[in-house]
Formats: structure tokens, sequence, C-alpha cells
């Protein structure tokens, strides 16, 4: 098993300014996108809005968030080490590999299941950890 990520809150709080840490980043990462995309001033002020860069900071803390790969075998030893835990798993039973996200102060793992396409599991993942467990937690942060 390995863990990769730089994200993994202990606490609400911890999670809340992980989260307001990103925010000047992902203003960058649209300023220069924008200016990538040739954005003249009056198109900038049209369609870069609060809720683009929003998504932008959305996208960076799911992004950066901790998540251990290992196999099924070592999934279950973690689950069994953490029993009290409330586990959300995604994907198949049926495949070898496991990647997944605890979150210690809401006693929540969320996992999925891959065979092959670990990039594209990792990625899918956190945007779920993201969507079920700090989209409510974080809005207005």
């Amino acid at each position: 098993m390995r863990t990769e990520g730089v994200f993994s809150p202990e606490t609400e709080a911890g999670a809340r300014e992980a989260f307001e840490s990103v925010g000047p980043a992902a203003q960058v990462v649209v300023r220069e996108t924008a200016k990538a995309m040739e954005f003249d001033r009056e198109e900038y002020d049209e369609r870069i809005t609060g809720e683009v860069v929003e998504t932008a900071r959305e996208a960076l803390f799911a992004s950066l968030l901790t998540v251990h790969v290992g196999s099924v075998e070592e999934w279950e030893a973690w689950q069994d080490d953490h029993p009290s835990y409330d586990v959300h798993r995604n994907g198949s039973e049926h495949v070898d590999n496991v990647v997944w996200h605890v979150v210690p102060f809401a006693e929540t793992a969320v996992a999925a299941t891959y065979q092959q396409k670990e990039e594209a599991a990792i990625g899918t993942l956190r945007r779920q950890a993201f969507g079920r467990i700090y989209d409510d937690l974080l809005k207005g942060a």
C-alpha cells in the first residue's frame, strides 16, 4: 500500500483551512488560463465569475486529497482496524485494487475499486470524496 496526496484533514477546521489555502492558487490558475486563451478584459469580466474561481478551488482542493492505494486485502485490513467508520465503496467487488480517502473527523472513508486504470480511479475517488464529505462542509468557507 502507498499513500499519495497532500490534504488529509484531521478536523473540520483543518479541512476549512486547507480549502482556504488553495483559494489564491485557484485565482491564479483561472487568470493565467484565461490569459493563455487570449481573453480580452471584456471577455474576462464576462466569463470569469466567482463561480468559475470557486469551481477551480474545489477541483484543486479535491485533487490534493490524500488517498491510499492498495490491494483489496489491504483495504479490508484497514476496515478491520476501523470498524466504527462509515464506508462508502464504489465499483466492482470483482477487481484486485482499491483507492480510499479517510476523513477522521467524520469517521468516514470513501473508496473506489479498479483493476487497471489507477490514475482514473484516484481522480474519481477524489471527486467523490469532495462531493460526499467536503462540499457541504465547505460551502461558504
